[in-house]
């Protein structure tokens, strides 16, 4: 994993990767990207397998791989999973310098937190 990327995972997001990536025939391999638009600017994909780029979070038998040009973007990033009876999703928790909206899958970096595609 190149140093300085640091997209954490909690042990609820890490099982459930691991979960995704064995049921799709992947084991260990899951990728995340952006996309553009929702309620936020930045929007978070998860699929199963490394399409491509780089390594950006290890934990618990999973790798989550992202496209280079997304790094920035994704480096300081904290992912959860949150389920109950009635399904499951990944949300981005706030942290220092990240908004989220109230859909947890969708993020803005504050102005001038050194990122670039704000």
């Amino acid at each position: 994993m190149p140093r300085g990327h640091s997209l954490r995972l909690t042990a609820a997001a890490a099982a459930e990767l691991c979960r995704q990536a064995a049921v799709a025939g992947t084991p260990g391999l899951m990728h995340i990207d952006l996309l553009e638009g929702g309620c936020e600017p930045w929007t978070i994909r998860l699929r199963p397998g490394h399409l491509a780029g780089f390594p950006v979070a290890r934990a618990d038998g999973v790798s989550l791989h992202a496209p280079a040009a997304q790094l920035p973007l994704l480096t300081g990033l904290l992912l959860d999973y949150r389920g109950d009876l009635s399904g499951g999703a990944f949300l981005v928790r706030p942290v220092e310098g990240v908004h989220t909206c109230a859909c947890g899958a969708a993020f803005r970096r504050d102005p001038g937190r050194g990122t670039a595609g704000q």
